[in-house]
This record gives structure tokens, sequence and C-alpha cells, in this order.
């Protein structure tokens, strides 16, 4: 009987070795291509269980890795400021009510909430909208009439809107919006354009919304036969221009693009005084942003954002920039009190330290927008077997990552990689592909990845077939 099991295992060994030398050399095949030739290239596989490594190629070299920055934030958060930690605005006033009026200040204290009024969460916020609920708490508090301020406090976090180390052609964009005490809606607003009939004119903008006051903006967008969106808005939080240069499809009577919303705190602001006043609610003085004394606020309504968890999934499976940038302050909220991003990265970094991760890995931000970030394969894998054999926010965390087919993974096929078998996040700009996550392989065993390729030459979707030839070969030799 021994002498039949042991035949079968030398049958089976160079199936097996076969495998691995497949994934090999779909991997030597893929580097030789001439848009690889000069990119520098770091890979780590390793069993979860066994520890044991099983590929790995540059997997101590720093490298950019884009958006899977935000596996470093989303993890920490989950671990430091717990899976069912929510953000709280608070709705109240200062002064003395009487007679349904305010001898005082209408006040709103902002709590850092990236989701308030997101369209990620329109169910938490617009059935019914989250102002109509604050007016209505204010009318039952009995005030119709303020004869003060609406004061709007956004001092929890620090001054700094955008991260000094994000690009210009970055900042403008939706994707590029700022965290502030007093976020809402996403941060940003759309411009819809008219586009001719032929390419290469120019278009027209003939809306915002919401309606931007204040802004000037610059049109040298051109029409195309490229049906897409290949617009880029330019302007700083300093600036109340905003250039726009690209194209977007020709003979289009309307197509609107997404731009960033600098200084949210005044939109929220004049969309609050508009359902005030549905609600019968007029305030004779101004608009005014400046921090409140706590020992004179009466708080009327604290409104609570949805779970962490519920957060990081967004976060995580749409690769919100502005979520993470949120995260890395409200950190520094609770270990320091005011959130600053350069404290929280401080927290972040000790944290990993603390779990075995080793240093140095560079972090500028939370979202991975900056290209000042930098990372390794191996440090990558720490932090995945960190999460998948200690942590005990494991399932939110695993469940945070996209699946193939969806999210940022919607462009791979389902077909070889069903169950979810695969979770990862991804993470791209110009010349930068990564990925990072989970793997079930066909042995049942579960991989920790790591796929890291910088300065490439090619498209990233030929990169991302080659990606998804390499999956393919890993669940099938490990």
């Amino acid at each position: 009987m021994k002498s039949k099991v042991f035949i079968l295992f030398l049958l089976i060994l160079p199936m097996l070795t076969l495998a691995q030398l497949n994934f090999q050399n779909t991997l030597n095949e893929l580097l030789t291509q001439p848009e690889y030739k000069h990119s520098i290239v770091g890979i780590q596989i390793e069993d979860i269980s066994s520890g044991e490594v099983l590929f790995e190629l540059n997997s101590e070299k720093l490298m950019i890795p884009a958006s899977t920055m935000k596996l470093v934030t989303t993890a920490a958060a989950l671990e430091i400021l717990g899976a069912d930690y929510r953000f709280v605005t608070k709705i109240g006033f200062s002064g003395k009510v009487t007679e349904k009026k305010l001898d005082g200040d209408l006040i709103v204290v902002g709590g850092g909430d990236p989701a308030l009024g997101s369209e990620y969460f329109r169910n938490e916020y617009e059935n019914p909208h989250f102002l109509n609920v604050w007016a209505q708490k204010l009318k039952a508090a009995g005030i119709s009439q303020v004869d003060g301020n609406l004061i709007l406090d956004g001092s929890l976090y620090d001054s700094e809107n955008i991260p000094p180390t994000w690009v210009w052609e970055d900042m403008g964009n939706y994707y590029g919006a700022g965290a502030s005490a007093l976020t809402v809606y996403d941060n940003l607003f759309r411009i819809t354009f008219s586009s001719p009939e032929k390419a290469e004119e120019l278009t027209q903008i003939i809306s915002t919304y919401p309606k931007m006051e204040g802004i000037e903006f610059i049109n040298n967008v051109l029409s195309s036969d490229i049906n897409s969106d290949q617009a880029y808005v330019f302007g700083s939080p300093l600036d109340s221009k905003r250039e726009i240069r690209g194209t977007i499809p020709k003979n289009q009577s309307s197509f609107s693009i997404k731009a960033a919303v600098h200084h949210p705190e005044e939109l929220l602001a004049k969309d609050f005084i508009s359902h005030l006043a549905k609600a019968g609610i007029f305030i004779k003085g101004e608009i005014k942003f400046e921090k409140v004394d706590p020992e004179k606020f009466q708080a009327v309504y604290l409104q609570e954002s949805p779970t962490l968890t519920e957060i990081i999934k967004v976060l995580n499976h749409e690769s919100v920039n502005l979520f993470a940038e949120h995260l890395v302050k409200q950190i520094a909220v609770e270990k320091t009190g005011v959130g600053s991003r350069e404290k929280g990265i401080g927290i972040i970094q000790e944290f990993w330290k603390s779990k075995g991760v080793e240093m140095p890995f560079f972090m500028e931000d939370g979202s991975g927008l900056s290209h000042f970030n930098a990372i390794s394969p191996a440090q990558f894998i720490l932090l995945l077997k960190y999460m998948f054999n200690e942590s005990k926010n494991k399932e939110q965390f695993y469940a945070s990552l996209p699946g193939i087919g969806d999210g940022t993974l919607s462009g791979f096929s389902k077909e070889n990689f069903r169950n979810n078998v695969l979770k990862a996040k991804s993470g791209s700009m110009t010349r930068v592909r990564c990925y990072a996550g989970y793997l079930t392989s066909d042995s049942g065993k579960t991989l920790a990845f790591s796929f890291m390729f910088n300065q490439f030459d090619g498209t990233h979707s030929k990169l991302n077939s080659w990606i998804e030839k390499l999956w393919e070969e890993i669940k099938i030799s490990y």
C-alpha cells in the first residue's frame, strides 16, 4: 500500500512542478514584452496558513502603490476606530428660545462624516433628506425665527484641505476632493456641456449642479470621436478659477463631468438655509464659519453616519479617495483631538510597526493619490496576513475588497474565479498598476499576493489581461 502511495506522489509531483513552471513562464513572457523592459516589477505570493513564500520578485523594493495604499488606511482604521465606529454631526444652537424665536445662533458642528449626503448612501441620507430632518428637529425644538447667524464649525479638522504632494492634474477633479470636517455630497459638482456635431470643435458649458457661484470657468474642452469623458478640471482650493481641458464625445446635447468642491461648508450652508426656509425657519443674520464655544452649544440633533464597516466597503469597492483621506484625519481626531493628515499618518505607521510590518514605508496620504507614497510587496503581504490571521475585523476587511467582476475589478471575467475565490484592491495611475489581496487556489489554500508594476510603457488594459492570466496560473499552480 505504501509503495502505491509513493508511486502516486511521484506521478503528482511533476504535474505540480509543471503547473508552477507555467506561472513563471507566463510571467517571463510578460516581462520580456517591450512595454516592461525598463519597468520596475515587484511580486510576492505567500500561503496564509503556513507562511511559505511561494514566489517573490523584488519583493522588498519600495514602489508606488497608487490606490492599493487604501489597504494600509482602511485596515488600520478598522483596528484603531472599530468596525462599528460612526461619525457624528451636531445640530443645535446658542442662546435662548422664546415664543418660537431663537435669540442666538443656529449651529452645525462638523464631525468629519465623509458620507454626509453621499451618492453612495442615498438610503441613509435621502429618505427623507437629511437637511429636512435637521430642519424638522429644530422646528420641534420651537424655533421658527433665528435672530442671530448660521454658524458652521469645521474646526475638528486642520486647515490643510489638499495633501501637498497631490498633482495639479488631480486636485480639480472629483477624485481629488479634499477632506473637510463639513464634507457634503461627496465634495463634488457636475459641469454639463453641449458639443458640436463635428470633432475638434469647442464645446459649450450649459450648467453646473449644484450652481457654483463665484467660480470663473475657462472652457477649452473640444468635441471628439472618442466616446468617453476625457476632460480634466484644473484649479486649487485657493483659486476661484477652473480651467477645463480635454475632450468629450461630439454631438451631445447634454454631457456631464464631475469636479471637486473645495469648500463644501459653503455648499452645505446654502443648502441648509434653503431647507430651513421650506420648513418655515428664517435666519436674520449671516452665514459664518468659525469655531463655537462648546459650553454655549445646545445640541438638538445628532446626525450619525453609517458604520465604518459600511463606509470602508464602499471605499475599497469604488476606490473613493475622499473617504480614505477622512479616515486618516479621523484617526488623528480620536488620538490627538484634531484631524491632521501628518498626525494621522504617523499613528497609522506606528500601528503597523507594532504589528510586525517592517519599516520604512512612505505614506503621504490615505488614498494613494500621491506619487510620493512608497511601499513594498512584502509589506503588503505582512498586512494581509495580519488582517486574515489575527484581526478581530477579518470578516469586515475581507468583505470590503472587491471580487472579480465587482467594483474596481469589474473589467475582469468571473468565469475562472467563481465563488469569490479572488478578493483584491486595485491601484492605478499613469504608468502604475498594482493589485493586492487574497486568492483561494484549486488546492484549497488561501494565498496572499501583491503585484506591483511601476513605470511601464503600455496600456493598462493590456497589462490587466496578463495579470488575469497570472491569477489563473496561480489558482491552478498552488
